[in-house]
């Protein structure tokens, strides 16, 4: 309005506003180190003359002061999806490549505990026994040996299903995680936009939408698209999984069984709406991806080489021994053997080596010990399968680096544009209180003018 009082009104807009400006920067500066939280700043707003001009008397207004029009949040939409992206590879990668190095890391190779050492063990002592064929002690370190070779390809193999385990029950977890996230997600929805129809603060509502939708792009690679009331939707494999304040079910449809042991198919799931049919997902990213392909193809081919090897390694040796005579002279039998769970085992005994190509009693015939030595042919299949898992293993760990590098930019961009800076905020917070004091100026300068222009003017002597 016009008049003398206008002026008070404007001082009093401008308190108002500064007023907010200092709460924002201080909670901007409480939360400097709170996960997840975006700064926010005060929008300010001219008020200026009426729209509507007057019917019967001209406005005289220059202008009202100032009012703040929201609290702004300072995010990037775009630069947040990519935020999500890259997290969902960077998730993929770095289980995948955790996992492999600890198969690695079992494989033991090179070095003494490994298969390729005790191969070279077990070739040695039969040559041994070849030197020395009536040796008791010889046969013995034959078994000795060979039992270490059966322990070497057991402990790879007990390995190998024990992150198969390790990673079906990661599955669950990851399975039940996603959809306690997208409930959470689909109660936030509910919650922004009924926050935004009352007129309500909505930015910490917001700041918690963000985080969801980022977790759940980690666990499965799903994406997220900002809706119009300020909630966030998420398809997984282009079908929803949570549209406002409805979250569908994600669950395994084949390959896991609920108490995590493995039902012998592939590994499938299908998310199940609140209504409808059940769809098939196919996650691309994320957790859920690296642990699919480690337990459908990573660790299954690997362990399919290292059991063609095992098989490999007792029916030649096994048919080599039997052409032989054990120190009894009767015909060898069966030297290895593999059990129903796929354990190697040595089921021959000290008498019951056969060296020999001659039967008789105590004969010191070696002909055998050669043949069986000959036999052994797996060194360099299993070398091809130890480099060929090497090779993707340090393939899969540089893809991580560089998707860490790649990360770490996308968040670095993001923290520039949405974390705390305290200089700024102090600056912002001297700002508002010098504003404020000038603001607190203006009035009571008002107010002498308004004590003159009242008390004194028009005033007469006696």
């Amino acid at each position: 309005m016009g008049g003398s009082f206008s002026s008070i009104n404007t001082a009093l807009s401008a308190l108002r506003y500064q007023q907010a400006a200092l709460d924002i920067a201080s909670t901007n500066i409480a939360n400097a180190s709170t996960d997840g939280y975006v700064r926010r700043r005060v929008v300010g707003e001219t008020v200026g003359a009426a729209a509507a001009p007057a019917v019967w008397s001209r406005s005289n207004e220059i202008g009202s002061g100032v009012q703040s029009s929201g609290v702004q949040r300072l995010v990037d939409p775009l630069l947040d999806t990519r935020v999500r992206r890259e997290h969902a590879r960077q998730t993929y990668l770095d289980l995948k490549s955790a996992a492999m190095g600890r198969v690695e890391t079992g494989i033991a190779e090179p070095s003494e505990n490994g298969v390729a050492h005790a191969i070279d063990d077990f070739k040695k002592s039969l040559a041994d026994l070849n030197n020395s064929p009536t040796s008791d002690a010889a046969r013995a370190q034959v078994l000795n040996s060979a039992a270490g070779l059966a322990d070497a390809f057991n402990i790879q193999s007990h390995n190998l299903q024990d992150e198969l385990g390790d990673q079906r029950a990661r599955v669950l977890a990851t399975v039940q995680e996603t959809n306690d996230v997208a409930k959470q997600l689909a109660a936030t929805n509910l919650a922004i936009s009924g926050s935004s129809g009352s007129g309500s603060d909505t930015a910490t509502l917001m700041d918690t939408r963000d985080q969801l939708a980022l977790r759940l792009a980690e666990l499965t690679g799903a994406t997220a698209t900002p809706r119009a009331d300020g909630g966030m939707d998420v398809l997984l494999d282009g079908e929803p999984l949570v549209t406002g304040r409805d979250a569908a079910t994600l669950e395994i449809a084949s390959g896991i069984n609920p108490d995590g042991t493995a039902d012998g198919s592939a590994l499938t799931f299908q998310l199940q709406p609140a209504t409808g049919a059940a769809v098939s997902v196919v996650p691309t990213e994320g957790d859920l991806a690296a642990s699919v392909e480690l337990i459908d193809a990573v660790l299954p081919d690997y362990a399919a080489g290292l059991k063609g090897l095992m098989a490999q390694l007792t029916n030649s040796f096994n048919a080599a021994h039997a052409l032989g005579y054990d120190a009894n002279g009767y015909p060898g039998g069966e030297f290895f053997h593999i059990d129903s769970d796929g354990s190697l085992q040595v089921v021959a005994t000290l008498s019951r080596v056969a060296a020999s190509k001659v039967g008789g009693t105590r004969n010191t015939d070696t002909g055998n010990a050669a043949a069986l030595i000959d036999s052994i042919t797996i060194q360099d299949g299993y070398q091809r399968l130890v480099n060929g898992f090497g090779s993707a293993v340090a393939s899969v760990q540089r893809l991580s680096a560089n998707q860490t590098a790649m990360s770490t930019q996308v968040d670095a961009a993001r923290e520039q544009l949405t974390g705390v800076s305290i200089d700024e905020e102090t600056v912002n917070m001297v700002m508002a209180q010098r504003s404020y004091e000038a603001a607190a100026r203006v009035m009571t300068t008002v107010d002498q003018i308004l004590d003159t222009l009242i008390n004194r003017t028009g005033m007469v002597g006696r």
